[in-house]
């Protein structure tokens, strides 16, 4: 799950096209103090309280899946691919759940990590090997956001980031079967025990692990998001990504209508490059191969801020701060490196 934090607003207070008002937090002198407490609680209080309600379901989908001893049930799916890299079944079954939610999955990795079952390396190892299900978890809303804009080129694009996605989980599939070599076998799940099925206590064991993980997720979570908020309203990450965005020299190699694609979609969001690469690609000025590897190079210089704005305030509460920094600038690096692997061999293919 990738909860957005609110996106800046200009200074002041004014009406946007659709007639809707926004305010600036930053200019406070503009706003009475219940236009103050409305925006605290539509743009902080209530998508906190999302994301902990997100966090917390997904925090007992896992410990009670682990309770139930199911962890190397669901290893099963991934059993080929875990083998083959000497992963333990936690991790097997992480990468069944982040098809279905990524906060169980990375629970489940930061819980067997908390109780010793994982090594670091095995937990890094293992939040990379995620990538597949993890893109396929947000595979619906992509294709359904870029196939009426971009017509053809829509699959040509989803099948590029899913093939970066498969390259990537095949690429740390063989590292960890170096990696870890001879710890497969101390790694596998504990044997299944007679009673630990039992759902009243099952339960019981989650509730009571579900009560000390979740003050602990409040406790880092909840100021690193305000924190981000404030960020986010003081401009922080605007000025960023409206740097990157007025920097974009190097790509003199591609024409101007490229260019402002690729600006949008850093110094906006996805969907702003995207509605204009559809535009230029209707009225015939860029051809859908064109539109194809512009919008790839706009996904490696747009992800990494964004990447680290909206999911180190959840990451940063189901791992320790430092750690979940280090996990999203792994997997970013990795992510790019893939992309920027992918869109390499389709420029030569195609152009």
């Amino acid at each position: 799950m990738k909860d957005r934090l609110p996106q800046i607003m200009p200074r002041g207070r004014g009406r946007r096209a659709d007639n809707t008002v926004f305010f600036d937090f930053a200019d406070p002198c503009s706003m009475t103090i219940q236009e103050t407490l409305n925006l605290l609680w539509h743009h902080l209080g209530w998508p906190l309280l999302r994301l902990l309600l997100f966090i917390s379901i997904g925090l007992l989908v896992a410990n009670f899946i682990e309770a139930l001893n199911w962890t190397r049930k669901m290893a099963v799916v991934a059993r080929p691919l875990t083998r083959f890299a000497r992963l333990s079944d936690l991790t097997g079954a992480s990468f069944s759940m982040a098809f279905f939610s990524g906060v169980s999955a990375n629970t489940m990795l930061s819980e067997g990590y908390s109780k010793g079952e994982i090594s670091k390396q095995e937990l890094i190892l293992a939040n990379l090997f995620n990538s597949l299900p993890t893109y396929f978890l947000h595979l619906p809303t992509t294709f359904f956001i870029t196939a009426p804009l971009i017509k053809g080129a829509a699959f040509v694009y989803i099948g590029l980031t899913l093939g970066a996605a498969i390259l990537r989980t095949l690429f740390i599939t063989l590292v960890s079967h170096f990696l870890l070599r001879g710890k497969g076998e101390l790694r596998r799940g504990r044997p299944f025990m007679a009673g630990e099925n039992d759902l009243q206590t099952a339960w019981q064991r989650t509730w009571k692990r579900f009560k000390k993980r979740m003050r602990r997720i409040i406790r880092f979570t909840v100021p690193i998001y305000v924190l981000f908020f404030f960020l986010s309203r003081a401009g922080v990450f605007a000025q960023l990504e409206s740097f990157l965005a007025a920097n974009l020299g190097f790509l003199s190699w591609l024409n101007p209508q490229a260019v402002s694609i690729i600006a949008l979609q850093v110094a906006a969001e996805f969907t702003a490059g995207l509605a204009a690469a559809g535009a230029l690609l209707a009225d015939g000025t860029m051809q859908g191969r064109e539109i194809v590897l512009t919008l790839l190079i706009g996904n490696i210089l747009s992800s990494p801020i964004r990447s680290i704005r909206h999911q180190f305030p959840y990451y940063a509460g189901i791992f320790r701060p430092r750690l979940a920094m280090q996990l999203i600038l792994f997997s970013q690096c990795f992510r790019t490196f893939s992309i920027i692997l992918v869109a390499t061999c389709y420029y030569f293919l195609a152009f």
